[in-house]
């Protein structure tokens, strides 16, 4: 009966298969012609995804290459994808997309090294600023410990808008292969532990989760909405009422004020 059900699936054009039976022969038996399906199926969400992290880069960052960095991302999430796991295979692609064109960037070092040192400073002071208080530090006060004035600390956070997506990609505990956990991952699946896991992992999501629940509503709504509910920069703008551009900064300042207290975890626990 088995062999009866497999030959029939084998007779049946790849247009009149299920994508569940798809990717259950592919998993089998790798046929070329099912992978070169899957890539042209999914070869506008590549697009998608080089669109959502093209936002704030420079200029001299062309979206094309963008795209190609992250084909490769697809093609690897093609190879890797596990049908069994019971997780939707666009949810799996979209992060390896993401961090085929993250480590294509850093590898090309596009980032000016007089932007990469001003993060590290504005990421810097929040810390040392928030530890001090025992809260979370205002514009005016993080501007005056950077001896600036309260505009030009915002007219420095969209200087390094570009970066903070790069940011998110850091991992911050990393078993084998399919066991990392960064912070764009605990954004984008806050709720999803997989019991299975190693309790290290478990406690570093929680960490993460714990201090992304620590960030100012507005900020921690503005993740939320972007790395999990997939919207647009320009689309939170409409559901916030506010400008796109004051998005960009309220998503730059989550993310530096996002990375210093995890930094400032991080230290405490080493």
């Amino acid at each position: 009966m088995g062999n009866i059900l497999k030959n029939d699936a084998g007779s049946r054009s790849l247009d009149q298969r299920t994508e569940e039976e798809l990717w259950l022969e592919y998993r089998r038996h790798r046929d070329p012609k099912i992978r070169e399906n899957f890539i042209k199926q999914y070869a506008p969400l590549v697009k998608y995804v080089a669109g959502k992290v093209a936002v704030g880069m420079p200029h001299n960052v062309e979206f094309d290459d963008l795209v190609g960095f992250g084909v490769f991302g697809l093609l690897d999430a093609i190879d890797k994808f596990d049908p069994e796991k019971n997780v939707k295979f666009k949810t799996y692609a979209v992060t390896r997309i993401r961090g085929a064109i993250i480590d294509e960037l850093r590898n090309i070092d596009w980032v000016p090294r007089s932007v990469r040192q001003k993060t590290r400073e504005v990421e810097e002071a929040i810390g040392a600023l928030e530890a001090q208080l025992g809260r979370t530090a205002t514009d005016q006060e993080i501007a005056g410990s950077l001896g600036m004035d309260e505009d030009e600390y915002l007219k420095t956070i969209m200087k390094i808008s570009g970066t903070s997506i790069l940011s998110l990609n850091d991992v911050w505990f990393s078993g084998d292969e399919n066991d990392k956990v960064s912070i764009g991952d605990s954004i984008e699946s806050p709720a999803s532990l997989n019991p299975d896991v190693i309790v290290e992992k478990d406690e570093i999501r929680r960490v993460i989760i714990e201090a992304i629940n620590d960030l100012p509503d507005k900020e921690k709504k503005i993740l939320v909405l972007y790395y999990y509910e997939d919207l647009t920069l320009k689309e939170i703008g409409q559901v916030l009422e506010v400008t796109e551009s004051r998005v960009s900064q309220l998503h730059t300042k989550a993310i530096l004020r996002l990375r210093s207290k995890l930094t400032n975890i991080r230290k405490g626990i080493m």
